[in-house]
């Protein structure tokens, strides 16, 4: 059990942002001691030489002033004080004989370094050498130099204090090193897991609406950052899905009450027909109903394939050249009878011509459902007017109506499918009216708006583009705010 966990703890993103925190740390901290290391040993030598030279620059003076015997006593007298085991002193001739030296019972492993004599003689400056005498821990540091005519000098100089200082700082740094990389490990690990905090929320409620809750949202975090707006957009994301499921929900609703009524029609007639009267006008009159039934269920599944089609980009716009304002006059002749008999003015306003690229089909259906809608709506007495103007790029199509108006509430979702006000509800329809005319209008690359007031009538806004293939102007336009189309 602990195996597994701990196996399933390997492949986790904290743990391997751990193992990165703690191994870069450490990979700087070992550079940092490397390279503070060496400016340390290069300072005791610089301090070493430094010393050395500075007794050989003491003996070339008192050769020079007193003489060889007085450098032979005095050398014996500064390795006797200075300690037999941590300096030693020679005298030596051009060729390398030792001619006098101080105490060497514990330096008589250290030779003479001819290489380095005859440096000294050829350059005539002090020469440094290192020395590593077997089982002894400690360097030896010598420095050759001429003090006088053909006399030279070899002294050497224990580094053991340094050795020591430079193990102690080892053993320091290990330790040292131990307790930071594990304070490293525990801080990356705690840095970690508040990096990914934000992720395994993602994931926790990801999981939560995998298994059908689609309320969950990811708690809000502070700040601004990566996960922050990573658990942002996935709220969003969220939303927008259970927008359209609760969409899709409504609509399966809408569709099976839509389709219910006319199918319990069509079998309660032939149920009628059968059940009592047989004769050859009752069955012609069940075939006329049936018949305008599944017309209008017809209808009804055609209008929701064109709006899926349409908002689903599934079909590609194919346009031709057509005048709207031509299409404008001649749906308002076809509607003028039926606004004549609910005893509604329609009037149309509309240049001579106003051509456009689009699909003729679909702009003539727009444009009928608009009036249809108006004319419905709009009581005796009422007017309804349609409006069309050329303008940079784009035509502006208004419809206006003095009808009953649309309440506030009801404004925010017009133009969803099988929507239907609480005032509508006693005329016939489906509810598909607006929400057609609307992915008409966005198939086309175009805008849509209304302004509306209960009691006070409708106004319905469009901007088409002449050519839909150019729509970064149009989508730059807006519309002016008017919630009062009067």
């Amino acid at each position: 059990m602990f195996l597994r966990k701990l196996n399933r703890l390997r492949h986790t993103l904290a743990f391997r942002l751990t193992l990165w925190h703690a191994g870069i740390f450490t990979l700087t901290s070992c550079v940092a001691f490397l390279m503070f290391y060496m400016l340390i040993i290069s300072v005791i030598r610089q301090r070493i030489d430094a010393d050395l030279l500075s007794q050989v620059n003491q003996f070339s003076t008192l050769l020079s002033v007193k003489g060889v015997d007085a450098v032979k006593r005095v050398a014996v007298l500064e390795a006797q004080a200075a300690g037999v085991k941590k300096i030693f002193i020679r005298l030596l001739h051009r060729n390398g004989e030792i001619f006098s030296s101080s105490n060497m019972t514990y330096w008589q492993d250290i030779d003479v370094n001819r290489g380095a004599l005859e440096q000294v003689l050829s350059r005539g400056s002090p020469v440094f050498d290192t020395m590593v005498i077997a089982k002894r821990k400690s360097e030896i540091r010598v420095c050759y130099g001429m003090i006088g005519p053909g006399i030279l000098l070899q002294l050497g100089q224990s580094m053991e204090e340094y050795t020591r200082f430079i193990e102690a700082f080892k053993k320091i740094f290990i330790a040292t090193m131990s307790l930071l990389v594990v304070l490293a490990a525990l801080a990356g690990w705690f840095i970690a897991r508040r990096a990914v905090s934000g992720v395994e929320a993602v994931t926790r409620t990801a999981r939560q609406i995998a298994d059908g809750a689609l309320e969950k949202r990811v708690p809000s975090l502070p700040g601004q950052d990566e996960i922050n707006r990573l658990a942002t957009t996935f709220n969003e994301m969220i939303d927008r899905i259970q927008g359209l499921v609760s969409g899709i929900r409504e609509m399966n609703d809408h569709i099976a009450h839509d389709l219910k009524s006319p199918v319990t029609r069509i079998r309660g007639l032939a149920e009628v027909t059968l059940t009592t009267d047989r004769s050859l006008p009752a069955f012609e009159a069940m075939a006329a109903s049936t018949v305008e039934e599944c017309d209008r269920l017809l209808d009804m599944i055609n209008t929701m394939l064109v709006i899926s089609e349409a908002e689903a980009g599934v079909q590609r716009l194919q346009p031709e050249s057509l005048d709207m304002a031509a299409v404008i006059r001649e749906a308002c002749e076809l509607f003028e009878p039926f606004a004549e008999d609910k005893k509604v003015g329609l009037s149309c306003i509309a240049p001579d011509q106003a051509v456009i690229q689009g699909e003729i089909g679909k702009i003539q259906r727009m444009v009928a459902n608009l009036i249809d809608n108006a004319v419905k709506y709009t009581p005796s007495g009422g007017s309804v007017s349609l409006t069309l103007a050329e303008e940079t790029g784009h035509v502006r199509l208004e419809v206006s109506d003095t009808g009953i108006g649309i309440s506030e509430k009801d404004l925010p979702h017009v133009f969803e499918r099988f929507y239907r006000c609480d005032q509508s509800r006693s005329e016939p329809g489906s509810g598909l009216g607006l929400s057609l005319v609307k992915a008409i209008v966005q198939f086309h690359g175009g805008q849509i708006a209304v302004d509306s007031a209960p009691g006070r009538g409708t106004r319905i806004r469009i901007l088409l583009p002449k050519n839909p293939m150019q729509k970064t102007a149009l989508n730059r336009h807006t519309f002016e705010k008017n919630p009062d189309p009067r």
